[in-house]
């Protein structure tokens, strides 16, 4: 059997390619994989590269293993591209994502996805995107480009505006929730029976059942009776609202929406357990913890710890090579999958993959209160990426006006005011063409 070469973008996020190495390398038929590992970060990268060894020691696999920072060199004739990218870092980008929004009063919890944090996530992540694809285009034009990146939605969105290169975005909202949900139910997740469809962190399962059962009037009962756990009761709260509940995290979701973090009700943070600033804090936890973290993976007299994760990329690998069938949960274009949310947005729906590719699934119509919310998270993703495509820097203060957590918090001076701050903040970290301000009305 032919072995893949699988190239890792970013790989010097160490433990996430710790964890999908194992996943490929458990796998028979994959433990010959040709592994190309690419960062800009030599030292992160070496680490990496250790790690990556000893995981397939531990697994009695034999990949062939190469590092680079060579982007060229890692792509050339790549069968499966992983991307696992964050442009600007945690400093200094993310931590303007933060900082300059909380100098107008406006908070957020994890920034990666929608919001003004989202938005600016974008403007400089998906140029990035686009020039690896274009490197892609020349080096493995047949490749499958697994995109673990956010904005997720933006990021798919802008990528299948602009280049012919495959891809899927992968997440791990839909099988996490599912697990989270089965334990509150005190049910094995594995024998939970699901549909799920909707936008990345906006998708909601429309199907929950054990044996046959529904399982929502058990949740819901969760919900009335306020059974729910403090860190999740944004989404049991949207759950007696909606009547469905949703992938992403109660963390996440409360910034995608315009109820819970309002800077004049701060009754409502404690109320439903909403952690601000959560992701800065995660980062400087991680970052702290690095060094010890690091000296643990390299040192080769403990056991590296080799499990199978959620994550969908090599399910997919393993099904397109073996043509050993699988239904796992992708961002692609909506090619008529959702009727009832715009055609040619970022969707996220079952995919069967088999030999034949990844193949997304038909869905038909939302329960129209669901389509309704997405909508609302759709818009600013279109104008992100119009702006994006076009190079207009007016559509980026159109996507921060019909954000729905931030036009609830600032008056329009106040958003367009903050878009110029953030943009001149992140200078070099932002096209140069969003630099260019024109006159409000122009």
């Amino acid at each position: 059997m032919r072995q893949p070469k699988i190239a890792f973008i970013g790989a010097g996020s160490t433990v996430f390619a710790q964890n999908l190495l194992g996943d490929i390398l458990s796998y028979p038929e994959l433990r010959g994989a040709d592994i190309r590992l690419l960062d800009i970060d030599p030292v992160r990268l070496a680490t990496t590269d250790t790690v990556a060894r000893r995981v397939a020691r531990e697994l009695g696999a034999t990949p062939g293993i190469s590092v680079t920072t060579d982007r060229e060199r890692a792509l050339d004739g790549a069968d499966y591209v992983i991307n696992m990218i964050q442009v600007g870092g945690y400093k200094p980008a993310t931590v303007t994502d933060f900082e300059v929004p909380k100098k107008y009063g406006l908070r957020q919890t994890i920034a990666d996805t929608l919001g003004i944090g989202g938005i600016m996530r974008a403007l400089r992540t998906v140029p990035v995107l686009l020039d690896m694809s274009r490197d892609m285009e020349r080096l493995c034009p047949d490749t499958l480009h697994l995109n673990y990146v956010n904005p997720m939605a933006m990021n798919i969105w802008a990528l299948y505006r602009q280049s012919p290169i495959k891809t899927v975005g992968l997440c791990h909202s839909v099988q996490h929730t599912a697990g989270e949900l089965a334990s509150d139910l005190g049910i094995p997740v594995a024998e939970i029976d699901y549909l799920c469809a909707g936008i990345n962190h906006m998708a909601f399962y429309l199907k929950f059942e054990h044996q046959g059962e529904d399982l929502y009037p058990k949740l819901l009962q969760i919900a009335e009776e306020g059974r729910a756990p403090k860190w999740n009761r944004v989404r049991y709260e949207m759950l007696r609202r909606l009547g469905y509940f949703v992938t992403e995290s109660s963390e996440h979701f409360s910034e995608y929406v315009p109820y819970f973090i309002k800077e004049r009700r701060p009754e409502l943070i404690e109320q439903f357990g909403i952690p601000l600033d959560e992701y800065p804090r995660r980062c400087e936890s991680q970052i702290a913890s690095w060094e010890t973290l690091r000296a643990r993976l390299e040192d080769d007299t403990e056991k590296v710890e080799v499990k199978r994760s959620v994550e969908y990329g090599s399910l997919i690998i393993h099904s397109m090579e073996t043509g050993l069938p699988r239904v796992v949960y992708g961002n692609v274009r909506n090619d008529a999958l959702i009727d009832n949310l715009p055609e040619g947005c970022c969707v996220e729906v079952p995919c069967l993959v088999d030999r034949n590719g990844l193949q997304p699934t038909r869905v038909g119509g939302l329960p129209p209160q669901l389509a309704a919310l997405m909508q609302t998270n759709i818009n600013v993703q279109a104008l992100t990426v119009e702006a994006l495509v076009t190079g207009k820097r007016e559509h980026v203060y159109h996507a921060a006006m019909l954000d729905p957590h931030t036009s609830s918090e600032l008056t329009l001076d106040q958003i367009w005011a903050l878009v110029d701050d953030l943009l001149e903040a992140h200078g070099e970290w932002i096209p140069e063409q969003f630099h260019r301000r024109k006159p409000v009305g122009v």
